[in-house]
C-alpha cells in the first residue's frame, strides 16, 4: 500500500509540473534571441534548450527567477516569470527536437 501511495505522489507532482506548449511559445519570443527560435541557440556561449528536460529547465529558471543561480543575463529575464510563464516554457522547450527539426 506505501508503495501505491509513493507512486501516486510522484505521478501527481509529474503532472503539477506539465505546462502547456502552445503558452509556452507564445512566451519564448523574448528567449528566441538567444537560445534560437527552435532552441537552437545560435550564438555558442548560450545553450540549447530545444529537449531539455522539462523538470530541469523549471528548476533552473525558478533559481534564476529566485536568485539561487546568479546570472547577470538571465537573472533579470527570469525575475517577472511566474511559476505557470515557467512551467509552460519548459513544456515547450522540453517539447522541440534536440536537433533542430
Amino acid at each position: 500500500m506505501k508503495k501505491l501511495a509513493v507512486l501516486l505522489a510522484l505521478f501527481a507532482s509529474y503532472s503539477a509540473l506539465a505546462g502547456d506548449v502552445a503558452a509556452g511559445k507564445a512566451k519564448s519570443a523574448t528567449c528566441a534571441a538567444c537560445h534560437g527560435a527552435n532552441g537552437i541557440s545560435p550564438i555558442p556561449m548560450y545553450p540549447n534548450l530545444a529537449g531539455q528536460k522539462e523538470q530541469y529547465l523549471v528548476l533552473q529558471l525558478k533559481a534564476f527567477r529566485d536568485g539561487e543561480r546568479k546570472n547577470m543575463v538571465m537573472a533579470p529575464m527570469a525575475k517577472p516569470l511566474s511559476d505557470d510563464d515557467i512551467a509552460n516554457l519548459a513544456a515547450y522547450y522540453a517539447s522541440l527536437d534536440p536537433a533542430g527539426k
